[in-house]
């Protein structure tokens, strides 16, 4: 019986930037628990902006007793990085060891391919109009903003890419005098949802204002215990393993935020085909499924899972679940 993590990294196909930073690789965290003969497997990305670093993340996931239960990691960790690497791991060991499939066992419908979003970094006008034309072709493209001169990409991207849905996504990066100056044009320009656009200590003023698109809210939601807390300031809720802490509280963040009339978009850190296998189950049926952090690689895990047509398809067991 064994639990053990290792540091991967993958390579990102071009620099990856968004408001607070670039990278130019992926850096991940692989969970593996070992028992009866069987291993399973899950990833994570710790993520600086949750306080995290990979040092912190692999000692936490180091400390826990090999033995433990799916039930107890619940409370033995808060949620976060640690937490998702270790509950996906479990849930790829359970699979393996009675020959279920993960979907099977949590009691949900046979997953079939979804529609993913493809995201283009911050760049100048120009870059981002670049990247929107050799991504013209797909059915739907994230923006990432959050600084000066936001109104000029967007235009630039609506050039390259004039026939694509797209979103944008503002990592917090806006006041609220920017987000009311910009809504209009977000609209005029078909921008169908707006992403975390202010910082999580000043989104109650998204209660006062008018949204005259779809908000999500990303940084502001992590758990259910925080759910009740965005109604009236959010129209949807972004769920992504590495803050729900794994696909056992992701699942019931969907049930908690179907309930209180959410729209669901499930998203992903910038990770490999491991860390996306579980999401896709999460992302069944979703209003908007960001789960392209594969397609930003040079290099991924092997096998790795299957995109084609804008659509992400359920991971092989051989990689998961």
């Amino acid at each position: 019986m064994a639990l053990s993590v290792t540091r991967d990294r993958f390579r990102l196909a071009e620099v990856f930037t968004i408001s607070r930073g670039s990278r130019t690789e992926a850096q991940v965290l692989t969970a593996r628990i070992s028992r009866e003969g069987v291993q399973g497997q899950g990833e994570c990305v710790p993520y600086a902006r949750y306080g995290e670093t990979l040092d912190t993340v692999a000692a936490r996931i180091e400390a826990l007793d090999p033995a433990i239960t799916r039930h107890d990691l619940q409370d033995a960790l808060p949620a976060g990085a640690a937490r998702n690497a270790v509950d996906c791991a479990l849930w790829d060991w359970h699979s393996k060891r009675t020959g279920a499939p993960v979907w099977q066992l949590a009691g949900l419908a046979r997953p079939k391919p979804v529609m993913t979003a493809y995201t283009l970094s911050l760049d100048t006008p120009e870059n981002m109009e670049k990247s929107a034309a050799r991504q013209a072709a797909r059915p739907l493209l994230k923006i990432k903003l959050g600084g000066e001169g936001d109104m000029a990409r967007l235009e630039a991207v609506r050039r390259g890419a004039p026939d694509a849905a797209i979103i944008v996504d503002a990592n917090e990066g806006w006041t609220a005098e920017i987000y009311t100056e910009l809504a209009p044009h977000l609209v005029r320009l078909g921008v169908q949802m707006v992403e975390q656009p202010l910082p999580v200590d000043a989104d109650g003023m998204l209660a006062e204002m008018e949204r005259v698109l779809p908000v999500c809210a990303d940084e502001s939601c992590h758990t259910r215990a925080g759910l009740e807390a965005l109604v009236g300031k959010y129209d949807m809720v972004n769920i992504k393993l590495d803050k729900t802490g794994g696909l056992t509280e992701a699942l019931a963040l969907r049930a908690a935020a179907d309930a209180l009339g959410f729209k669901v978009m499930v998203g992903c850190m910038v990770g490999s085909s491991l860390a996306m296998a579980p999401a896709v189950l999460v992302a069944q049926g979703a209003a908007i499924v960001d789960l392209d952090g594969p397609l930003l690689l040079a290099e991924d895990r092997e096998p790795a899972l299957n995109y084609d047509g804008g659509a992400v398809h359920p991971a092989p067991a051989e990689l998961w679940g």
